[in-house]
């Protein structure tokens, strides 16, 4: 047991090791958001406005956004409908194959 303790032990000193490594993690993470942040990180937060003509928001993406909602919706009620039908056919034909 005295092995398992010894300092020199590699075990012990990747034990010692990763949990050192951890807590200094585990501190990292629990930094709270109230630290003001530095000038480099303001300056890649900042908007950039060589990027303006790259953004979604422009009428004419939504527009031709909402056309194609509309239009999958109109898909998939299409496929929904022809799904019904068939399945109406085939249920009709069923009846009258056992009528007659």
């Amino acid at each position: 047991m005295a092995f398992l303790l010894n300092k020199t032990n590699p075990l012990s000193r990747h034990l010692r090791s990763h949990s050192q490594k951890t807590e200094d993690a585990f501190a990292l993470s629990r930094r709270g958001f109230h630290v003001e942040p530095g000038p480099r990180e303001k300056a890649l937060l900042a908007p950039d406005p060589a990027l303006g003509r790259f953004k979604s928001h422009k009428k004419s993406v939504k527009t031709l956004k909402r056309f194609f909602d509309v239009l999958t919706i109109a898909v998939v009620a299409g496929c929904c409908y022809e799904i019904y039908v068939k399945a109406t056919m085939r249920e009709a034909a069923r009846k009258d194959d056992g009528e007659a």
